[in-house]
């Protein structure tokens, strides 16, 4: 195989079906931790979690983007990308489970 041919398929988007359906037949908050722990390395379990607190932080209000990144250890820029996601971008996936767990919690 050709590096042109494998550069082509490091670009394709990821098909993240199976995974989504791994995700779903998660049953308990323990469950998950196990799948995740298997799953992720250490520093993607921590940049993953970084990133969802982040999220819930900017959504929660009333932090700027320095206290964020005080709080949380992410950086500005990963603090400033969230954001974008929550507020900019067309898939609105924080926003939608941030809203589920808040109904949740009500």
């Amino acid at each position: 195989m050709s590096d042109d041919m494998t550069d082509d398929r490091r670009n394709e988007p990821p098909d993240l079906g199976p995974l989504c359906a791994a995700l779903r037949a998660i049953k308990t908050e323990e469950e998950g931790e196990r799948f995740l722990r298997d799953l992720l390395t250490p520093g993607e379990m921590k940049t993953l979690t970084e990133r969802w607190r982040v999220a819930g932080l900017l959504a929660e209000g009333g932090h700027s983007y320095r206290e964020i990144s005080e709080m949380t250890g992410a950086s500005t820029t990963t603090v400033t990308r969230v954001s974008r996601f929550l507020t900019q971008e067309p898939w609105q996936g924080y926003r939608l489970i941030l809203q589920r767990l808040k109904e949740a919690t009500s």
